[in-house]
């Protein structure tokens, strides 16, 4: 999956960017206050993906 789909499915469902480190970005989920890293790589595995979408309770697409 290409990183920008990724952080568009998460905008779409809530989540906000929380902060930025090194190689990964920190994502919030405010309606349940999860919160995850996002690797800043062009594509990410479907697997990582999916554990993201999950952390965050959101729905897989």
């Amino acid at each position: 999956m290409k990183l920008a789909d990724l952080e568009r499915h998460l905008r779409a469902h809530g989540c906000t960017l929380h902060r930025q480190g090194g190689s990964h970005t920190i994502w919030l989920n405010p309606t349940n206050r999860k919160i995850t890293s996002v690797p800043r790589h062009r594509e990410v595995k479907e697997n990582t993906a999916r554990a993201i979408f999950k952390q965050l309770d959101i729905p897989i697409p």
